[in-house]
């Protein structure tokens, strides 16, 4: 255990570590690629640094990123490109080619593409939120993508309305008069994924939870006394849930902070 992660409960800090791919230039935040970039410079310089991941940037950004991070670039691209740490895309066949790993994401409604995903040797993608209520999908839906990736043992990763650790009513927007909708929250979701790679199919409770005192962390992990041990939450990053998008890294920390789940 790292110096920063040492006042963190390691069940915890199991199930967060390197989770966040920092997407800063997408919407709400929007930010132009140089200040992601020097954004995600400064992250990796943090003492939160062990949960963040990769920055992740489309094709038209990528030329601004600097040479020495491309290596820890997610790229969204129809087709490969070298060097980079990850390809995002909406087309299987187009990427079939790619060195790196590539994550293709699937609707909700085209849930049979999985296994067609994990015959290429590719990864996941459901995406959880937008910037309407409407772009949000429900609890169900989400437990029916993680059981299915379960089952065929597939990894994936989430993006899009994960900025928060739990499910909770939340501005979609950083503007003022934003709308609100109940956001789903990267804890519900990636406990749910520990506790799928483990058999357990019932997830839209784990889903759907909204109290911060059903989730407790020790050398393990708990939602409403069920545990989930540090080796099995370890075994799922490695093998089914790698990762979520956030456009925002500093958001979920001071959540986590405000929970009381970072000392």
């Amino acid at each position: 255990m790292s110096q920063s992660t040492a006042r963190v409960a390691p069940g915890l800090a199991a199930l967060l570590e390197s989770v966040i791919d920092y997407a800063g230039v997408f919407p709400p935040a929007g930010l132009s690629v140089n200040v992601a970039t020097v954004n995600y410079d400064n992250y990796k310089k943090s003492e939160y640094a062990w949960m963040l991941r990769w920055l992740v940037v489309n094709e038209a950004g990528l030329e601004g990123v600097p040479a020495e991070h491309r290596n820890c670039v997610s790229l969204l691209a129809e087709a490969g490109r070298p060097g980079v740490a990850a390809i995002e895309s909406k087309s299987l066949v187009a990427v079939g080619g790619a060195e790196a790993p590539v994550y293709c994401e699937v609707g909700f409604d085209n849930l049979n593409q999985l296994d067609a995903i994990k015959k290429s040797g590719c990864y996941a993608k459901m995406r959880t939120g937008g910037l309407k209520p409407e772009a949000i999908p429900s609890a169900g839906q989400v437990a029916e993508f993680i059981n299915r990736c379960a089952d065929l043992e597939l990894p994936f990763k989430a993006t899009a309305g994960l900025h928060h650790p739990l499910r909770s009513m939340q501005a979609l927007t950083y503007e003022a008069d934003a709308p609100q909708a109940v956001m789903h929250g990267f804890i519900n979701v990636l406990m749910a994924s520990a506790f799928a790679w483990q058999g357990a199919t019932d997830l839209e409770p784990i889903l759907n939870e909204m109290d911060p005192q059903a989730f407790k962390f020790d050398d393990d992990a708990y939602w409403r006394g069920r545990p989930i041990t540090r080796k099995q939450i370890i075994d799922m990053r490695a093998n089914l849930m790698h990762s979520i998008g956030s456009c925002s890294f500093d958001e979920p920390v001071q959540d986590l902070r405000a929970l009381g789940l970072f000392a």
